[in-house]
């Protein structure tokens, strides 16, 4: 009779995602090598900050007197006002109350900021990147994810979201917007149809939409931003950054009231984050990437649980 013990289940399931946590290493290794590249400085931002962005669908946890970063976003930005002008970060990152197939409080973010480059220039960036990793990890262009495929080396589709909501949820923004069912319709009729066969970036979000977004020269009710859609999942968030310190300010206090209405905890000003404003931020733009959704999706899994460190 055998007295090997059985294995506990943390060491089971670590034998199982084996394979996809190698490729996710192989992801993150091609990632920082495309912009070293490039000479993109790997920087690395505090984890415990003062007092986020007061986003208002977004909850920091607390902790030890501060708070775990949901993004290291403000603290990038002023890297870009004390002039350094391309730059990127891989870390984690944490929101409160986030869990699903989709969704951990912690995660793992890919973050990265030019100055002198437009939301535009941004998505042909990201393009670039994307094809490289894949050409590295998966040996090709194409991904697999139930039971079909994404080329991202194909044209990829620029969808508006105005268009978006013609197309996929019948009803125009506005209506959208009035009746306060903007995000229900774009979880359950507009996400799922975006990014099949190829990806989808979906570009200009409504002005009221875009908080730390510059607004669109040419159509002031919207903003330059825009997300990336990989077989219906949302991979990335980029924008025009907002260089107007009374517009930011303002915005800033339209959010943190609309957060007190919904019953999230009041955040203090981010104090370094508003001094820099005042000293003058760069034209330039940045981008927020979730690897582990983007691990998920390389790997053909149906859950960042099968790219991540059991919990």
């Amino acid at each position: 009779m055998s007295n090997v013990s059985p294995k506990p289940e943390l060491v089971a399931r670590l034998e199982i995602v084996k394979p996809r946590l190698e490729l996710r290493a192989r992801l993150i290794s091609s990632l920082r090598q495309f912009y070293d590249d490039r000479g993109f400085l790997d920087t690395e931002t505090p984890v415990l900050i003062d007092a986020p962005a007061p986003e208002e669908y977004i909850e920091a946890p607390a902790a030890d007197g501060g708070f775990l970063r949901s993004s290291p976003e403000l603290q990038m930005k002023c890297m870009l006002a004390a002039g350094y002008t391309k730059m990127f970060q891989i870390g984690p990152c944490f929101r409160k109350g986030e869990y699903g197939r989709r969704h951990r409080p912690e995660f793992t973010m890919l973050e990265w900021y030019q100055a002198s480059a437009d939301y535009l220039a941004l998505a042909e960036f990201t393009c670039e990147m994307l094809r490289y990793a894949a050409r590295r990890v998966l040996n090709g262009t194409v991904i697999r994810r139930g039971g079909r495929s994404i080329d991202l080396g194909l044209p990829w589709e620029y969808l508006t979201v105005r268009d978006a909501y013609s197309r996929y949820a019948g009803v125009d923004v506005e209506t959208a917007l009035s009746d306060d069912i903007f995000d229900e319709l774009m979880v359950t009729r507009i996400e799922p149809e975006l990014g099949w066969g190829r990806p989808t970036i979906l570009l200009d979000y409504p002005a009221c939409r875009s908080s730390l977004a510059r607004l669109k020269g040419t159509d002031p009710t919207v903003a330059e931003r825009w997300e990336l859609y990989l077989g219906g999942i949302e991979i990335a968030n980029a924008f025009s950054e907002l260089t107007d310190t009374a517009e930011q300010k303002a915005r800033f206090a339209l959010s943190k009231e609309k957060r007190k209405a919904d019953g999230y905890q009041d955040y203090p000003d981010a104090v370094d984050f508003l001094a820099m404003l005042d000293s003058g931020l760069p034209e330039s733009s940045g981008c927020a990437l979730g690897v582990d959704r983007l691990a998920m999706v390389f790997a053909g899994a149906e859950d960042i649980a099968d790219v991540t460190y059991p919990r």
